[in-house]
C-alpha cells in the first residue's frame, strides 16, 4: 500500500484525476448538445469555447512570455497534437451522437491502452509487467462496457 500512498502523494495525480472528472463531464454534456445538431458542427461550437479558454489560461500564467522561443521540433509535435485532437473530437462527437455515453466514452479510453504501447514504442518508455497487467485490464473493461447485454 505505501506505493498507493505514493501514487496519491504526486502532484501530477490530481490534475489526472481533474482530467478524468471534467472528461467524464464532458462526455455527459456532449452528449446532450449534440442531440439535435449535426456532430461536426457540435465540434466546432465546442472547439470556439475552448481557444478562447485555453489563451485565457496561457496569458494568466504567463505562458505568452516564452512563445517566441518556441522550438520548430515543438511546433510540430503540438500541430500534429492539435490535427489529432480535431479528428479524435470529431469521431467522438460522431460517436455519441450515435451511441450511448456510458458505452461511447470507455470505449474512448481505448486511447489510454494505446498510449501505453506508443509510449513504448516511439517514446522509450517502460512498463512492468504490473503495468501491462493494469493496461490488459483496462482493455478488457472497455469490451466488456462495450457490448450489449
Amino acid at each position: 500500500m505505501a506505493s498507493l500512498a505514493h501514487i496519491f502523494a504526486q502532484p501530477w495525480f490530481f490534475w489526472a484525476l481533474g482530467s478524468a472528472g471534467f472528461a467524464a463531464l464532458t462526455a455527459v454534456f456532449a452528449k446532450a448538445g449534440v442531440a439535435q445538431i449535426d456532430s461536426s458542427l457540435a465540434t466546432l461550437l465546442r472547439t470556439l469555447i475552448v481557444v478562447p479558454l485555453a489563451a485565457a489560461v496561457a496569458w494568466l500564467s504567463g505562458g505568452f512570455a516564452s512563445a517566441g522561443a518556441i522550438p520548430g521540433r515543438a511546433w510540430l509535435f503540438l500541430a500534429l497534437s492539435g490535427l489529432g485532437t480535431g479528428a479524435s473530437w470529431l469521431c467522438y462527437f460522431r460517436a455519441l451522437q450515435l451511441g450511448e455515453a456510458a458505452r461511447v466514452a470507455p470505449v474512448d479510453k481505448l486511447s489510454v491502452v494505446l498510449v501505453a504501447i506508443f509510449g513504448v514504442l516511439f517514446l522509450g518508455e517502460s512498463l512492468s509487467g504490473k503495468n501491462w497487467a493494469g493496461v490488459a485490464l483496462i482493455l478488457v473493461g472497455v469490451l466488456l462496457v462495450a457490448m450489449n447485454d
